[in-house]
């Protein structure tokens, strides 16, 4: 069998730009270039080659719960949880708890907060 990597994560977005500016402001993602086409499509570099395409879907209704989300790993989700509040961005546990992270059994602290179209997305420290 063939081995697998990640290469990107694609959302649909109702505004692209404010897509972007989110990301860029919440996690400092370099943008880069859309070589796959023209489009009004854009891509942000998530690190080691991986990226996150945001396609502009102006009409787009995200209807989603926690359990779809993608996860990042930060060595210092402390520093991470206290950008999120001076960014005024609402975070929670696993259980919806505001304001609070979550511990897992196996010891991986973990965060979650929604994008501006309502996908959710976890923080955690499991790379640390």
């Amino acid at each position: 069998m063939a081995s697998f990597l990640l290469n990107h994560i694609a959302l649909s977005v109702k505004n692209v730009d404010v897509s972007v500016a989110f990301y860029q402001k919440v996690f400092q993602f370099e943008e880069i270039e859309n070589t796959a086409s023209n489009s009004k499509t854009r891509w942000l570099s998530l690190g080691e080659g991986k990226q996150l395409h945001l396609i502009p879907r102006p009409n787009l209704e995200v209807t989603t719960n926690k359990a779809v989300h993608f996860a990042l790993s930060t060595s210092n989700l402390e520093e991470f949880v206290k950008h999120l509040i001076n960014l005024k961005i609402e975070y929670s546990d696993w259980t919806n708890t505001i304001k609070k992270d979550y511990v897992r059994k196996d010891g991986i602290h973990q965060c979650y907060f929604q994008d501006p179209d309502g996908y959710w997305i976890e923080v955690n420290n499991a790379g640390s």
